[in-house]
């Protein structure tokens, strides 16, 4: 008996030890963190970092934090952020953000509230820390600009793992519930439209030009260099769009290849859109006279398969050019 409590006395004695070092290791990291972002000319304050959990976990806390990057004009506030892991798996990672948070823009400032929101992730076994797989998850979603838009969700699922069969490739699925852009808040005249999509779901694959892990947030972010819609579908009332197709990207962002869309009700979605103030009056306006010159080809005036081709810049609704191609590029 007495040789068994000086075993669990040891192990217990090695086991705070490893604890209390490796509390110290993770604080010590964040402290780096914040320093190294100093030098390279970032606003990167926080006022304090505190770790417990002990034994089993390292719960680290940030209050009062400020991070600005000069390159891209992108700044996020928040009182608190919170990162727990596991002192026996430390690649496997949850993070918590407040109620209230803000993220500004060279162009707006969005104030962000939530009743939940928290991210599961997955990390390599790397000092880069590269991104396995993330499961991120918000409840009663608020989005306000000073743009003047706001945007609301009962739930928001994004789940991102990546492609083992691809470099720098990811595959990304998107939920959301109740979700209520500033447009569907109103309905255009003459339409019932609820106030919330009833279904926004998404299955998307990508690749990007750097792998997802710490420096895309230290230097700067990965872009997008090909995209697969394998699904995508938004049912509002008897409205309704899905998507599929693909994409290369090449290095301004601008696209290339193919996506159809096919819309269910598609004069109401037009009206819809032109109520919104979303397109501009001109595109939108080349986009209709396509769309009806395809009811005309297909016989079919309610629903249509929408061929949209990206090349040199610019978008054409089957033969017919309709705008620039949207450019894609993640700041």
């Amino acid at each position: 008996m007495k040789r068994l409590l000086i075993v669990i006395l040891v192990a217990a004695l090695g086991w705070s030890t490893y604890w209390f070092i490796g509390a110290s290791g993770v604080k010590s990291g964040f402290v780096a963190w914040f320093e190294a972002r100093q030098s390279e000319g970032w606003q990167a304050e926080t006022s304090d970092i505190t770790v417990a959990g002990y034994p089993n976990r390292f719960d680290t806390t940030l209050s009062d934090i400020a991070l600005a990057d000069p390159e891209t004009g992108v700044a996020w506030n928040a009182d608190f952020f919170q990162v727990f892991t596991l002192s026996y798996k430390p690649n496997h990672v949850i993070a918590v953000w407040p109620n209230a948070q803000t993220v500004a823009f060279p162009d707006q400032t969005v104030q962000v509230s939530s009743t939940d929101m928290r991210a599961s992730l997955v990390l390599g076994a790397s000092t880069d820390l590269p991104l396995e797989r993330t499961n991120y998850v918000v409840k009663d979603l608020t989005l306000t600009s000073t743009a003047d838009w706001t945007l609301k969700a009962e739930t928001l699922q994004v789940a991102l793992h990546r492609l083992e069969e691809q470099d720098n490739g990811y595959r990304f699925a998107l939920t959301a519930n109740g979700f209520a852009p500033q447009f569907a808040q109103k309905a255009p005249a003459g339409q019932s439209l609820p106030q919330a999509f009833q279904v926004i779901q998404a299955d998307i694959l990508a690749g990007f030009d750097a792998p997802w892990d710490r420096h895309a947030l230290e230097d700067a972010r990965p872009q997008p260099t090909w995209i697969e819609v394998r699904t995508m579908q938004l049912a509002w009332g008897e409205l309704e769009l899905q998507a599929a197709g693909k994409v290369t990207v090449d290095n301004t962002g601008y696209p290339t290849g193919d996506l159809t869309i096919r819309a269910t009700n598609w004069r109401d979605i037009v009206a819809v859109a032109r109520q919104s103030g979303a397109i501009p009056k001109g595109v939108l306006d080349g986009i209709e006279r396509g769309l009806e010159f395809l009811a005309g080809v297909s016989g079919n005036a309610k629903s249509l398969d929408i061929p949209l081709n990206f090349k040199n810049g610019a978008t054409r609704l089957g033969p017919i050019p309709i705008g620039p191609a949207p450019r894609l590029v993640l700041r």
